[in-house]
């Protein structure tokens, strides 16, 4: 018994002796955080549009109102189902609502409503012919963007270009207050996409856009930032 417990008590003696030493002959070097960021943008050609279709109708009964919204949205389903293939077009309905008219004097004299159409996808030409055949409806909104891939490339690439200045930086900093170098600190990355929505058009006819011919698109660009930002302790 007396044996295994000098054992012991040896034991623990070579294991923390030389810790305690290590301590003593190199004592912990001073650190400074520093916070900085970096960012990187890159500039992707839009490659997805949505294009939304409506029609409004007014009268003065509610189920009549309702009735002739369904009819001209239901020829038009009709038509662009024909026409939908994922991811090139795909087709649903947007809103569809009624209201109340009133005079002056607060009297119920009438209702009207509104039923929309969208056309999403990425080719463009298919979704501005399907929409030129769309006599019940009218064009109210084009708005071009981004395909989930095509945002997942462009953020990847600007992200690796945020990052790889921000490390560059981190290094050049610590250089210049006389460190051999850094560890990291809290980090955060941030990514948003901005860009022009063109062309645009409200309640236009797609007959007097062009007779028996497709709407007229063309997109834009989109760009895609990434930040990088936080802090490193120089050692």
């Amino acid at each position: 018994m007396k044996n295994s417990i000098n054992g012991l008590a040896l034991g623990v003696l070579l294991m923390t002796s030389p810790t305690a030493f290590s301590q003593n002959l190199a004592p912990s070097l001073p650190t400074q955080r520093v916070s900085l960021s970096s960012s990187a943008t890159v500039q992707v050609p839009q490659d997805e549009l949505t294009l939304t279709l409506s029609t409004q109708r007014e009268g003065g009964d509610a189920q009549d109102v309702q009735n002739q919204l369904k009819l001209a949205l239901d020829a038009a389903l009709t038509l662009a189902r024909r026409q939908a293939q994922s991811p090139l077009m795909s087709v649903s309905t947007g809103r569809f609502g009624l209201s109340p008219r009133h005079d002056r004097n607060g009297k119920l004299v009438g209702w009207q409503g509104s039923a929309e159409l969208v056309l999403q996808g990425n080719d463009f030409v298919r979704i501005s012919q399907t929409a030129a055949q769309l006599q019940t409806l009218s064009v109210a909104s084009v708005v071009f963007g981004l395909s989930a891939s095509q945002r997942q490339g462009a953020q990847s690439k600007a992200q690796s270009q945020a990052i790889e200045q921000f490390q560059k930086s981190a290094s050049e900093i610590a250089k210049s207050f006389g460190f051999a170098g850094y560890t990291l600190g809290d980090i955060q990355v941030d990514a948003n996409q901005a860009g022009p929505v063109r062309p645009y058009m409200m309640a236009t006819s797609v007959r007097s856009v062009a007779e028996e011919a497709p709407v007229p698109l063309e997109a834009g660009l989109s760009h895609v930032s990434v930040n990088v930002s936080g802090s490193v302790l120089l050692k």
